[in-house]
């Protein structure tokens, strides 16, 4: 998942450091992913449709739900197109869903997206060609910025999964990331399985206040 460029890049060598001591940790986080997600979708195309991830990234306490919506380039074999929508969020690992606003990030960008689909290997990679921040939801200013996602990695047809590593070009180098398709088109609004309420010490929500109380 990308971040705002102005996190400190210390922190990668420190997550390096943690994921070289505790090796085992990578297989906890995608049963982890797994979990989290909606029944699969079974499609008669191989590679387009709705895909989506959610992952916690324990090192900075983030939360990422990315959306992919991916079509084929008419009259071509390989190339593909769609949408590359990240909801994303800091709090703890149980705050699996975003909660109320109090003062850390949490925002909605989106990237039109491009990449390539191998039938022989059943390789994709797909990555985002802007950015644009949809939704500031809490915590954003004028120093804000994004890293371009890059996801590359093959498909698993019997369970319909997308297991990939992102690459963004700053912190986020090879992190596994795992995407289900939930829907074989982009008119079905699919929720996460998962489901929270609002920690205890966390204000009541306001649906007519801005981002302090949401």
């Amino acid at each position: 998942m990308s971040r705002p460029r102005w996190l400190a890049p210390a922190l990668l060598v420190a997550l390096t450091i943690s994921l070289t001591l505790a090796p085992g940790r990578g297989r906890a986080t995608i049963a982890e992913q797994r979990a989290r997600l909606p029944p699969p979708a079974a499609c008669k195309d191989p590679v387009s449709g709705v895909w989506q991830s959610h992952s916690f990234n324990e090192m900075y306490q983030e939360w990422g739900r990315f959306t992919l919506t991916i079509r084929r380039v008419p009259d071509s074999p390989t190339l593909l197109e769609g949408e590359i929508v990240n909801e994303s969020w800091y709090g703890p690992k149980t705050e699996n869903v975003r909660g109320p606003c109090v003062g850390r990030l949490q925002y909605i960008v989106s990237m039109p997206g491009e990449g390539s689909y191998s039938d022989a290997g059943e390789s994709v990679e797909f990555h985002g060609l802007s950015w644009k921040m949809e939704d500031p939801l809490c915590g954003i200013d004028g120093g804000f910025g994004y890293n371009l996602d890059r996801f590359s990695g093959v498909i698993d047809h019997e369970i319909q999964e997308f297991q990939t590593v992102n690459n963004d070009g700053g912190r986020y180098i090879d992190v596994p990331t795992v995407f289900r398709r939930i829907s074989c088109d982009d008119t079905e609004d699919v929720e996460p399985r998962v489901t929270m309420v609002p920690p205890p010490l966390y204000p009541p929500e306001d649906k007519n206040s801005g981002c302090g109380l949401r």
